[in-house]
């Protein structure tokens, strides 16, 4: 077993590109940054939105699976997939912090400071997850009957959140190397872990949910435990990469392992506006759950089969904001923020072009994209309502994904926590007294997206262009202990 997975490693290794943005050797990191282009951005970009299609499709392959369970299992997997979420937005407080500040060493060209980060966010995020996975492990069915669902679905959504939150490690471990290593440039290995992450979800999915080659059939329960082998073994493989030393961030030896207070305050200090943030977001898609069951069951499945084929549409606009932190980051550690304005510009225009093109074909296409996963005529209609009103948000949100990475890769986390926050509750309000007084359906629900986040979007765009014209005309001081280039 040891020998195949060094051969995987050392093929892994010998077909990588090297990173975006060089890495010289530590003693030679004091010269600048190569300078911000259109092809830097792309180079960081692209293999996020791999991976994150591929991320993606751990759940959409594990919804199309269910799928044949009946509309209770894919409904009860989508409301536990929603505390997922939750989990990973409060983990999210070490990788955010870890991304902003790993990509602000790297521009400041202090490889030892940003292996030493890295370290320390492993440690600090396991502080994190460990006690939070027994926690929300003992606390999985009160938290699912809050919401009100059907027996039979809250049964399905019990299992699956109790085995996500018993493996939730797993979880952290996969987000928190990714983070750091896009904080740094390489996107290319966290890709590669998310194939691996993939091609295991399928094999464990397939097996278990259904019980072939004779193993025992567990239904939703396979489709949890698929999910967390594929996340365990991506992060095994990004953490023996970079323990070989061969990667943009090295955990090569034994120091730098110690908890650190002080670094834990500086990941936390960025981390957990933005964790506050996401948490306070998947807050409120978990109670727009349980607006979503009052209009009934079909509902909820199509939620989850809208979301998930919605997904794969504002995917690049994700893959453009977390290229737009680390870059913006790495610009600002650098003191160019010149440069900064270059990559959120250029991040941008990318992300408005993908989303644009992906909300037309989600509009012409949604019936089509119901239909591969349910064939009952109400999901269906109900989930081309909210794929129709929800492909007229895609490019705002693309000003807002990138916005709001380029401000937190600025080292402001509090602005997209307060305008992304209060946006989605106010979502959900509208959602609620349209569905409670009106007897309003999925269109409405989604179409109130719609309506508050275009105002939202355009604000964040706004704040950032004016932060990054304060640091370019000096009104505004840049970090300090920094080098200071010039292209």
């Amino acid at each position: 077993m040891s020998t195949a997975v060094d051969d995987v490693i050392e093929i892994a290794e010998e077909t990588a590109v090297p990173s975006v943005i060089p890495l010289l050797p530590e003693a030679e990191m004091s010269g600048p940054p190569a300078p911000m282009t259109q092809r830097v951005v792309l180079g960081l970009a692209t293999p996020i939105i791999g991976e994150n299609l591929l991320q993606t499709m751990v759940g959409a392959v594990d919804t199309f699976m269910v799928a044949r369970l009946g509309a209770a299992a894919v409904a009860g997997v989508g409301t536990g997939f929603e505390f997922v979420f939750f989990i990973i937005s409060i983990l999210s407080a070490i990788d955010i912090g870890a991304t902003v500040l790993v990509s602000q060493a790297i521009g400041a060209g202090d490889k030892k400071r940003a292996n030493q980060l890295a370290r320390q966010a492993i440690v600090w995020g396991l502080v994190l997850a460990i006690p939070m996975s027994v926690v929300l492990y003992f606390a999985a069915p009160g938290i699912i009957g809050l919401f009100g669902t059907e027996p039979d679905v809250a049964a399905a959504a019990t299992t699956y959140l109790e085995i996500i939150a018993a493996t939730s490690i797993t979880l952290f471990l996969s987000f928190v190397c990714g983070a750091v290593l896009r904080g740094a440039g390489d996107s290319r290995t966290p890709l590669a872990a998310a194939v691996i992450a993939n091609i295991v979800n399928i094999a464990v999915a397939y097996t278990l949910i259904f019980g072939n080659f004779g193993f025992p059939t567990l239904g939703v329960a396979g489709s949890a435990l698929g999910a967390a082998s594929g996340r365990a073994l991506g992060a095994a493989f990004m953490l023996i990469l970079m323990a070989r030393g061969h990667r943009a961030i090295s955990l090569r030896g034994n120091w730098g392992w110690r908890p650190r207070v002080a670094t834990a305050r500086q990941l936390l200090t960025l981390g957990v506006p933005a964790a506050l943030e996401q948490v306070l977001s998947s807050g409120a898609f978990m109670v727009l759950l349980a607006v979503v069951a009052l209009i009934g069951t079909p509902a909820l499945a199509a939620q989850q089969i809208a979301f998930t084929a919605l997904s794969t549409a504002f995917l690049p606009g994700i893959a453009f904001s977390i290229t737009a932190t680390a870059l913006v980051g790495q610009s600002i550690g650098a003191r160019l923020p010149a440069d900064a304005r270059k990559a959120w510009s250029i991040s941008l225009r990318w992300a408005i072009a993908w989303l644009g093109i992906g909300g037309v074909l989600v509009f012409i296409f949604s019936e089509r994209l119901m239909g591969i996963f349910s064939s009952d005529p109400v999901v269906i209609g109900s989930g081309v309502s909210a794929l129709h009103a929800l492909s007229f948000a895609l490019p705002f949100w693309a000003v807002w994904f990138v916005s709001s990475g380029s401000l937190r890769g600025s080292g402001d986390t509090r602005t997209p926590l307060i305008i992304g926050a209060s946006t989605m509750w106010l979502s959900v309000l509208l959602a609620w007294i349209g569905v409670r007084f009106f007897d309003a359906g999925m269109g409405w629900v989604w179409s109130c997206f719609v309506v508050t986040s275009t105002p939202a979007s355009l604000l964040m765009w706004w704040i950032f262009r004016r932060r990054v014209g304060d640091y370019e005309a000096g009104r505004r001081a840049l970090p300090s202990g920094t080098p200071s280039y010039s292209h």
